[in-house]
């Protein structure tokens, strides 16, 4: 590949990030208008730019349009388009899960399109909240929480992560992840995947693996369900309520997934009822969660803002991936992380 590729970046990143892209090859050049793009509200920041009026459209319009690579998707406003902009020809995410934001907005239909991901990112910092979380429950946190508030004190009985079995839905890399951080205190995991095709448990760091077919028969042995598959037109509603139902009243559920994967209302009803043990949640279906949602007056519940993959070395960690990958393109190599529809799940 001899000619120029224009890099556009549609999310917020450091001068140094924007120096690191152009510093792969003399024939790069990146553009990147910071006044299109919001200032973050946190380090690492990736929200899409909101659109204020024709004049910002019709600049975000021609930017798009001139673009050979996107560094993230750019205003959700303007998804629809991108598979008719001709000169597009790859799109780096700052997100692991956006199969189904691709599927809806018709870029996979784009086979001169690809579209390389940030999974592997954010694996560390999601199992290290689902470890959090099994803790927090073994240990009662919730509980001391509300004692402390009202001046309690009571002793009681915690629990040990040893010994509890974990069943880990999606054993990408962010389920293996999980998976192997639970094995270190010595939990029992087994890994569920769409189909395991001659994969063994150690293959994605579990004790077991076994194929979504078999869920039913894995779930009543659970003290612990991780939820951590990408949003698929196969995954929504997986966990529905007849699969909750077979859950044992001793289970937490995790989901760090997407929200569409639960049944949310079957959820409620069961942590409400105290027919499971917990849940700790960092995703739902509507998001920021509205204020009348049953899940942030439950006890039982710990509530996550969809922060549990973000830590402020996200965007040096997913630009050292872009540049690798651009000298690949550039050398007419493979990338890392393209994004297979029928590897989804």
């Amino acid at each position: 590949m001899t000619e120029r590729l224009r890099i556009v970046v549609t999310t917020h990143v450091e001068d140094r990030h924007l120096a690191a892209m152009a510093a792969v090859d003399p024939r790069i050049e990146v553009a990147y208008e910071a006044d299109l793009i919001p200032p973050p509200r946190y380090a690492s920041d990736h929200q899409l730019p909101p659109i204020a009026g024709d004049a910002e459209r019709d600049r975000w319009v021609a930017l798009l349009k001139s673009a050979d690579v996107l560094y993230d998707f750019g205003p959700a406003a303007l998804a629809d388009r991108l598979p008719g902009w001709r000169r597009l020809r790859w799109v780096q995410t700052t997100s692991a899960g956006v199969g189904e934001f691709a599927r809806r907005h018709g870029l996979l239909a784009r086979e001169d399109v690809v579209i390389t991901t940030a999974s592997g990112v954010h694996a560390r910092p999601l199992a290290e909240f689902v470890l959090m979380a099994v803790i927090m429950f073994g240990k009662d946190l919730l509980r001391v929480q509300a004692d402390q508030r009202r001046h309690h004190w009571e002793r009681y009985a915690g629990e040990e992560v040893a010994g509890l079995v974990a069943g880990v839905v999606g054993a990408g890399r962010i389920g293996s992840e999980v998976a192997r951080l639970l094995r270190v205190l010595d939990a029992h995991v087994i890994g569920v995947v769409r189909a395991v095709d001659g994969r063994t448990p150690a293959d994605v760091h579990a004790d077991e693996l076994v194929a979504v077919a078999d869920l039913d028969a894995v779930l009543p042995r659970l003290d612990v369900l991780v939820l951590a598959t990408p949003h698929t037109p196969d995954t929504a509603g997986l966990v529905d309520a007849r699969r909750i139902g077979l859950l044992p009243p001793r289970a937490v559920v995790v989901n760090i997934a997407r929200g569409d994967v639960v049944d949310e209302a079957a959820l409620a009803d069961a942590l409400a009822s105290g027919r499971l043990r917990g849940a700790a949640l960092d995703v739902f279906q509507t998001e920021p969660l509205p204020p009348d949602s049953p899940f942030w007056d439950l006890p039982n519940v710990l509530v996550s803002p969809h922060s549990a993959s973000t830590v402020a070395a996200e965007n040096d960690r997913i630009v050292e991936l872009f540049c690798e990958n651009l000298r690949h393109y550039l050398a007419g190599e493979p990338l890392r992380n393209v994004l297979r529809p029928e590897l989804l799940y």
